[in-house]
């Protein structure tokens, strides 16, 4: 039986504000859903700019809820209109003192099924995470939705197998990787490291970065968000390396069966074999 999921990614400058900026993702989500896009993903915190190239206490003050808050109550009311499921990253507040890189997953009637908390944090130049965001602690969540079984993976957690293996082993069809990373630091990693554990876990990844530098420093997001297959192989172009952008691909979720029977890696998998691996 075909399976194909018409699938969407945006890579978004920074407006300034946050009304501005959801209301561009939500136009661009229309258009999505205009050329026949039934998923949507957005990049890392996607309503606020990317704070962490600093530490100062006002960048708290984009933190909310989850699902509660604006944004998410929003993009829900979005899932609606558009019958698309939404992947939305932003700065969650779960109560005073405990805060976290989160992505809320909205299915396409505009139900809430969940959330990803980032696991990985990182504390370097340019990347002052630790100062805002708790380490995850829901797990590996892989979320049923209208499109089939979507997971979530931020940015900093890419370079950690180990998660992406967990939501394959959870079922993940495809995974979400919205992302904030810059030209000098890790660019010659971006196309390698996304389509390689789309390799090794024999699902579609869609690897979001955000584009264009903003005002808290100097990091310069170099774009190129793409999806990638089951085979490690970009499912059409990747987008600019500088300018805002909509992707919508057709990605062959019967593709996932067809690897999985002829690498046949999960079979071959030897967890009795792997202890080392969670010692400290």
């Amino acid at each position: 039986m075909v399976n194909v999921v018409r699938a969407a990614l945006v890579q978004a400058t920074w407006t300034g504000d946050t009304e501005s900026m959801i209301a561009k993702h939500e136009e661009h989500a229309r258009e999505a859903a205009g050329q026949g896009a039934k998923v949507i993903g957005f990049q890392e915190v996607f309503n606020a700019p990317y704070f962490c190239q600093v530490q100062e206490p006002e960048h708290y003050r984009w933190a909310e809820p989850v699902p509660e808050g604006p944004t998410v109550t929003r993009m829900r009311e979005l899932a609606r209109e558009t019958g698309m499921v939404i992947v939305v990253p932003v700065f969650e507040v779960e109560q005073s003192g405990f805060y976290y890189n989160t992505a809320a997953v909205i299915d396409a009637d505009g139900t809430y099924l969940g959330k990803y908390r980032k696991h990985h944090i990182p504390q370097v130049k340019g990347f002052w995470e630790k100062y805002y965001f708790k380490p995850g602690n829901l797990g590996w969540p892989v979320f049923e939705t209208a499109v089939g079984k979507v997971g979530v993976y931020i940015c900093y957690d890419r370079h950690f197998p180990e998660g992406w293996r967990q939501l394959g082993l959870n079922g993940a069809q495809i995974v979400y990787n919205p992302s904030a990373t810059h030209r000098g630091l890790s660019s010659h990693l971006w196309q390698l490291e996304q389509p390689a554990a789309a390799v090794a876990n024999e699902y579609f990844v869609a690897a979001i970065n955000r584009v264009g530098q903003e005002e808290y420093g100097d990091n310069d997001f170099y774009g190129t968000s793409y999806f990638v297959d089951p085979r490690g192989q970009f499912v059409g172009e990747p987008a600019s390396d500088k300018d805002e952008e909509l992707l919508v691909r057709d990605l062959d979720f019967g593709l996932i069966e067809e690897v999985r029977q002829q690498w046949a890696f999960y079979r071959d998998r030897r967890p009795d074999a792997y202890e080392g691996l969670v010692q400290p």
